[in-house]
């Protein structure tokens, strides 16, 4: 039997009212499609129907890049068809360019959230999909009224927002101009990616309170990846400054396949189990999260890095 281990939490954080975030899991696209296993279809399936049961109001499920770019992706369509999820799920799909939407929206009934993305570096940018940021946007500007006419709901995502494994440091202005034009576009909700792991909890911090300031009335997204081991203390900082959305992979799936050696999203389960024992409302079963994350470690046939697949959750009733 699953336990419920929503309210895990301290004890004596009761003592204050409770705050609540919202976790949107992404590893069954961004996770995914770095794994260099050949991950089958059935397989995808019964792992997101995993997903769907613990709680998750948004989950990341497909992308409609070319297949031969993607090849661990390239049977989204049939994955989105296949899916069981509750009702309250949404489904949420990534889309390159202009020709990507076209593919989409003839699977408009499968999906309720459409992504779309840009990297605040050129040069990242430009290795990733072969367009400079300015062609991206001038895409953008295009594609999001015909999403927003579909009633989707129009998401983003700025990809090396935190400093580009190229470029180096990225300017905070740089990034928030393009969260601007993305809301100009309609976007109603903008995550900010930290694509490489070069992020900092100070950092976080200061960036995470001027964007919640500078966009105002829209969801301000947190993706942080643990390449140098700062995913959750950045999240945190993120916390404190006033983002209360989150996005992550459950097992520590993915990681940026441009470069080499950008290992995966913080973990969900241990984001969730971070936020618990802090006395945080999540809205999800912890223990559910896990038990996914191992069925993805047995599917994968080894290891995972998150630290919950290991240790379980902190049950305070226990703990000596």
């Amino acid at each position: 039997m699953t336990q419920d281990l929503t309210n895990t939490g301290f004890p004596n954080s009761t003592d204050q009212e409770t705050r609540r975030v919202h976790v949107r899991e992404v590893g069954p696209r961004d996770g995914f499609q770095n794994e260099p296993e050949t991950i089958s279809t059935d397989d995808k399936v019964r792992l997101i129907n995993s997903l769907g049961r613990a709680g998750f109001k948004r989950i990341e499920v497909a992308s409609f890049v070319r297949p031969d770019v993607i090849p661990q992706l390239s049977d989204g369509v049939e994955v989105l068809h296949r899916i069981d999820v509750p009702a309250d799920v949404e489904r949420m799909v990534l889309i390159p360019n202009s020709k990507g939407l076209d593919n989409a929206l003839k699977e408009r009934a499968y999906f309720e959230d459409a992504t779309l993305f840009v990297s605040a570096s050129q040069t990242h940018n430009k290795r990733n999909i072969n367009r400079t940021v300015e062609e991206t946007m001038a895409d953008v500007a295009a594609m999001g009224p015909r999403i927003v006419a579909e009633d989707l709901k129009f998401c983003a995502v700025i990809a090396t927002s935190f400093g580009c494994p190229f470029e180096g440091k990225v300017e905070m202005d740089r990034v928030l101009d393009l969260a601007e034009q993305f809301a100009e576009a309609g976007a109603t909700e903008i995550g900010f990616g930290d694509t490489t792991g070069m992020c900092n909890p100070a950092y976080s911090s200061r960036f995470f309170a001027a964007a919640v300031q500078r966009l105002p009335g829209i969801e301000v997204t947190a993706h942080f990846h643990n390449t140098r081991g700062q995913g959750l203390a950045n999240a945190y900082a993120a916390l404190e400054a006033g983002c209360t959305s989150f996005e992550s992979s459950f097992g520590e799936l993915g990681g940026c396949p441009v470069p080499a050696g950008s290992t995966g999203n913080i973990a969900t389960e241990d984001l969730v189990s971070m936020f618990h024992e802090m006395g945080v409302d999540t809205g999800l079963d912890l223990g559910r999260i896990i038990e996914s994350a191992r069925e993805a470690q047995s599917v994968l046939g080894r290891k995972l890095t998150s630290h919950s697949i290991i240790a379980g959750p902190v049950l305070w009733s226990q703990a000596v």
